[in-house]
């Protein structure tokens, strides 16, 4: 079949976010797609899986060809169930997915969201009546990706991922890139000129047994960076110095600590900001890319921005910005939850759901980056991780931190790892 007929037969959806800025990638990426797809002689709009081959799934940062993407579908038969992709797997069995495959890890793989996936009419009608009639098992969703790859396969079930070498997730003026379907743009958006560090007011949550373990490594690596910078402790100490908030130190959840630190920003103690960023003392992190990242967004809408988890999601559930790889708040966004009188049930409480369920109720989107991490490198996909300039990762466990801060967060103009690096496996 000819490009110019196949083309109706695949739809595309891009998957975007409520956030402003978000909305405008998504249009310009619609944009793109449409004027593709009128040079090549035709454009449908109302799509139904009855007069559909296809169900393709991009990002907003995803580049397509569409000539290209229709060569490649075309060597697939429609009429079978098909999932494809470009494939990633794991080195090492991680807890971001529950410890899969623990026996062999990288056996099972799945796709890269970046560099598109696609679906086949009649798998997408299969697992639309799985959906209907069998609820899912998994109260969170953590890391979507590896979630639906699992569900598609369904224990041998189901189809596993196909390998696409065409969907790529190279830069568009990268060596090779020619060969193409799917590209990326920038690593990190650019929107101009990154916020001012006077602008990012900086919580760093800590309890005194941790004073001489946790907060120096903070001072060795990222301190630096900021201008306005607390530490929040059970215990003031004045030479580090902490902030002791009168909340007692509870061994998980921190509720009642992270809603202090809320109140506290917006109080006169301390310089009022556009930005509030709350971290675990564990969490590693570049200040100069949050920086950059933060001028895409405007300071006056509630923005809540970092790593999305969900829970619940298929029972009416919410999402939330997960703590330990970060917290981004816009001041609006800490007026609107202080002002709609959530609290915490206790004190330890887990601080990030109670947030997500607040913003929910009061219909403030969650901002989901990949930049930002709540584990470490190790247990994320090398080639996820190839195509990203990360902002932060989460935990000590089991690795030197000050090294991985210089490997993948330092910012001095060397190189800082793997993220530099544009080859992909095939």
């Amino acid at each position: 079949m000819s490009n110019l007929g196949y083309l109706k037969e695949v739809v595309f959806v891009i998957q975007s976010q409520r956030n402003s800025f978000h909305a405008q990638q998504a249009e310009i990426r619609r944009t793109s797609l449409l004027e593709q797809a009128e040079s090549l002689g035709q454009v449908r709009r109302n799509c139904t899986s009855t007069n559909s081959s296809w169900i393709v799934f991009l990002e907003e940062e995803t580049s397509v060809q569409v000539a290209k993407l229709l060569q490649v579908l075309d060597h697939f038969d429609r009429r079978k169930e098909w999932f494809l992709g470009k494939p990633l797997h794991d080195e090492e069995s991680t807890i971001i997915h529950h410890y899969a495959f623990a026996e062999n890890p990288s056996i099972f793989k799945y796709p890269d969201f970046t560099a598109s996936w696609a679906l086949s009419i009649p798998l997408v009608n299969r697992l639309t009546n799985k959906v209907k009639n069998e609820p899912l098992k998994s109260d969170f969703t953590i890391d979507l990706k590896h979630e639906i790859a699992l569900y598609i396969w369904e224990n041998g079930r189901g189809p596993q991922l196909t390998a696409v070498p065409e969907l790529c997730t190279l830069p568009q003026d990268a060596p090779g890139a020619e060969r193409c379907a799917t590209t990326l743009g920038r690593h990190l958006p650019s929107c101009g000129k990154p916020v001012q560090k006077e602008d990012v007011f900086v919580a760093v949550k800590t309890c005194r047994k941790f004073h001489a373990d946790r907060v120096p490594v903070v001072k060795r690596t990222w301190e630096k960076q900021a201008l306005l910078l607390e530490y929040y402790s059970d215990f003031a100490d004045p030479t580090i110095p902490t902030v002791n908030l009168g909340v007692p130190n509870t061994d998980r959840g921190h509720c009642g600590k992270t809603f202090a630190i809320l109140e506290r920003y917006v109080s006169d103690a301390v310089p009022k900001t556009n930005w509030l960023l709350i971290v675990d003392d564990d969490t590693l992190i570049s200040l100069p890319r949050l920086q950059a990242l933060l001028g895409c967004y405007d300071p006056k809408e509630p923005v809540c921005l970092g790593e999305r988890y969900g829970y619940g999601l298929s029972q009416g559930g919410y999402s939330y910005i997960t703590g330990g790889g970060g917290m981004v708040f816009s001041h609006e966004a800490v007026l609107r939850i202080l002002r709609s009188g959530c609290k915490c049930y206790s004190n330890d409480a887990p601080d990030d759901m109670v947030l997500g369920m607040c913003l929910n109720a009061l219909k403030v989107p969650v901002t989901h980056s990949p930049l930002f991490h709540q584990a470490r490198p190790e247990d994320y996909s090398r080639d996820f991780l190839s195509h990203q300039i990360p902002i932060s990762f989460h935990k000590h466990w089991n690795i030197d931190p000050i090294a991985v801060f210089h490997k993948w967060l330092r910012d001095d103009g060397e190189s800082t790892g793997p993220q530099n690096d544009f080859k992909e496996e095939l």
